[in-house]
C-alpha cells in the first residue's frame, strides 16, 4: 500500500474519534473524568471503555485499516449508553453524526450520567436484537465484499466453455489489491440500480479517486472481472444498457455512422432515451480473459492471438468456429455431443453446399478429438475477411480491422512514453481523455493537452487487453479497447454452484482456469 495511502486511511480514523471530542469533553465532564482526555485521539475511547466497563482490546482494533472505521462507532454506541440512550435513533446519530450528537448530550442539562450500573438496567427489546445482529452481519459482509471476495454470475455466454450461463463464481479482490469505492455512499449489495427501478442505487455526494491497496498487475492468461470501460454513458432502458452500449448507438447506421449527430439527436431527445452517467466502480460487470497486459502488442491473425509476435494457445475450453470436412462420415448433434461433448445448438452446426463439409462450434479439445479420431479430415477456423474499417475498435478508417483479423495494437503502460500520430490518435484518445481525466484533442493536425500543444504523451495508468473465450461471440476489447486498471474488479477464483434446469454436480467447486 502506498504511504499516501495509509496516511489517508489513518487520517480518517483520527477524524473519527478527535472530531466528537467539543461534545465528548462535556461528557466526560459528566462522568466525573478531566475533559481534556476527550481531545487526545484514540485515548479519548479507551477512557470511554474504562468507563463504559468494556473490553479495552476494542481500542487497538480501530487501528486496523478500514475495518477499524466501523470499531470506532460501536464504541460510541456502548458510551451513550452510559447516558441513558437506549433507542435505535438514539444509537444511529451516536455511530453516524457524533460530532453534532455528543455536543447535545455533554452539555443538555436534562441529560445525566447513569453508569454503567445504569446501562446494565436496561433491558433491550426482542426486536433490537435481531435489528443490532443484522446490521452486525451488514457491515461484516460488506467488507468481505469489499476487500476480500465477491459473488457473481456468469450472464452471457461470451466465455463458454470455460465458465458457462448461470456459474455462480467467486471472485478475489486480494488477487490484484482491494479497490476502495469511488463511490461509498450506496446501498449494500446492490451495484448500480436499484432492483427494479431505473434509479441510481448510490450517491455521487462523495467521490473518491482511485485507490487500490496492496496493488498486484493482472497477469496474462487470468480470467478476470472488471467495469466495463464503455459502459460511463449508458442508455438508461433496458434494451439497451450494456447490452448496446451508448457509443455503438451513436455510432450506428441509424445516425449514418455520425457519432456527432447520433450523441446530439439522443441528448435532445431525453424522454425518448435517458441517459445515465456511472462512475468507474458503478459500471455493468464483465468477464473476460486476459489476452494482453500493459506494454504488450497484440494482434489476432484468422483468430489466432499473437502476443508480441509470438502466438498464444487458445484456452482449452474456448469456442472457435470451425470448418470441418469428415473423411466421408455424417456428422449430426446427438453424436457431438455424445462423442466430443460438443454441445451443438441451431445455428452453430450446419452442413455446407459440398458432402462432408460442416460448420460448427468447437472447444479446442473437441477440434482435436475429432482429428485424432480420424473422423475429420481437416478442421480450419471459420474466418470473417470483411474488411473497410469502422466494424471495430477504434471504428475510423485507417485501421482495416476486422473481428477475426485485427492490431496490431500497443497496450499502453504506466510511466511509458507514446509519440502521438495521426494514425494512433483514435487508438489512444479515449484513453487519455476519458480514463486519465485530460482535456485532449487533436486540431489543424496537432495534439492538445490541457490547452498546450504536445507531440507525446506519458501514461498515468496500465491497461489491458481482454477478450472472450468465445472468441466469435465476445463483445470485448475488440469492440471497445482497452481496460485502464482503476476499471479491474478481481479475479475469477472458483465456481461454487452452476445451474441449468437443475444443478451442475460436475462444475461445483472448480477452480477458473
Amino acid at each position: 500500500m502506498p504511504a499516501y495511502h495509509l496516511f489517508i486511511v489513518y487520517l480518517i480514523s483520527v477524524l473519527l474519534v478527535f472530531l466528537p471530542s467539543f461534545g465528548a469533553a462535556g461528557m466526560f465532564r459528566k462522568a466525573g473524568v478531566a475533559s481534556w482526555k476527550a481531545y487526545i485521539p484514540f485515548y479519548n475511547t479507551w477512557v470511554m471503555q474504562d468507563l463504559a466497563r468494556r473490553p479495552k482490546h476494542w481500542v487497538f482494533w480501530q487501528f486496523i485499516p478500514v475495518v477499524g472505521w466501523f470499531i470506532t462507532p460501536g464504541i460510541y454506541i456502548e458510551f451513550v449508553k452510559l447516558f441513558g440512550r437506549f433507542g435505535f435513533w438514539e444509537h444511529a446519530l451516536a455511530a453516524l453524526f457524533a460530532p453534532f450528537y455528543f455536543p447535545y448530550l455533554g452539555y443538555n442539562d436534562k441529560v445525566h450520567y447513569i453508569g454503567p450500573e445504569g446501562a446494565k438496567r436496561y433491558v433491550k427489546p426482542g426486536w433490537r436484537e435481531w435489528v443490532d445482529a443484522a446490521i452486525f452481519a451488514i457491515v461484516a459482509a460488506t467488507l468481505i465484499r469489499t476487500f476480500i471476495f465477491e459473488a457473481y454470475t456468469i450472464p452471457s455466454g461470451s466465455m463458454e466453455k470455460t465458465l458457462l450461463i448461470n456459474d455462480f463464481l467467486f471472485v478475489s479482490k486480494f488477487s490484484y489489491g482491494p479497490r476502495i469505492p469511488n463511490t461509498p455512499l450506496s446501498i449494500p449489495f446492490v451495484h448500480n440500480y436499484i432492483p427494479g427501478t431505473s434509479r441510481k442505487s448510490y450517491s455521487e455526494l462523495i467521490e473518491l479517486p482511485y485507490i487500490r491497496w496492496w496493488p498486484s498487475p493482472v497477469q496474462r492468461g487470468d480470467v478476470v472481472v472488471f467495469n466495463f470501460p464503455a459502459g460511463d454513458t449508458v442508455i438508461n432502458l433496458p434494451d439497451f444498457q450494456s447490452a448496446r452500449p451508448y457509443y455503438d448507438v451513436i455510432r450506428s447506421q441509424e445516425f449514418n455512422g455520425n457519432p456527432a449527430a447520433g450523441r446530439n439527436f439522443i441528448l435532445s431527445n431525453q424522454d425518448q432515451y435517458p441517459i445515465a452517467v456511472h462512475p468507474p466502480d458503478k459500471t455493468d460487470n464483465y468477464i473476460k480473459r486476459c489476452v494482453g497486459v500493459s506494454g504488450d502488442l497484440i494482434e489476432v491473425k484468422n483468430n489466432v492471438v499473437y502476443t508480441n509476435g509470438k502466438e498464444e494457445p487458445n484456452p482449452p475450453m474456448s469456442m472457435i468456429n470451425y470448418t470441418v470436412i469428415t473423411n466421408g462420415q455424417t456428422l449430426d448433434a446427438e453424436t457431438m455431443k455424445e462423442q466430443y461433448n460438443a454441445d451443438i445448438e441451431k445455428g452453430e452446426f450446419m452442413q455446407g453446399d459440398q458432402p462432408n463439409v460442416y460448420y460448427m462450434t468447437l472447444t479446442e479439445k473437441a477440434k482435436n478429438d475429432l482429428i485424432k479420431s480420424g473422423v475429420a479430415r481437416q478442421v480450419v477456423p471459420t474466418v470473417n475477411f470483411q474488411a473497410g474499417g469502422g466494424a471495430v475498435f477504434p471504428y475510423d478508417i485507417r485501421h482495416n480491422w476486422t473481428r477475426d483479423n485485427y492490431g496490431p495494437i500497443w497496450i499502453p503502460k504506466k510511466g511509458a512514453n507514446l509519440q502521438l500520430t495521426n494514425d494512433n490518435y483514435s487508438l489512444y484518445e479515449r484513453a487519455i481523455r476519458v480514463y486519465e481525466h485530460n482535456d485532449f484533442e487533436m486540431k489543424d493536425g496537432k495534439f492538445l493537452l490541457n490547452g498546450k500543444e504536445v507531440t507525446s504523451y506519458t501514461f498515468k495508468m496500465n491497461y489491458y487487453w481482454m477478450m472472450g473465450d468465445n472468441r466469435q461471440g465476445s463483445q470485448d476489447s475488440r469492440y471497445w479497447g482497452f481496460v485502464p486498471e482503476d476499471r479491474v474488479v478481481g479475479k475469477a477464483w472458483l465456481i461454487w454452484f452452476s445451474w441449468d434446469g437443475g444443478p451442475r454436480w460436475s462444475r461445483l467447486f472448480k477452480t477458473v482456469k
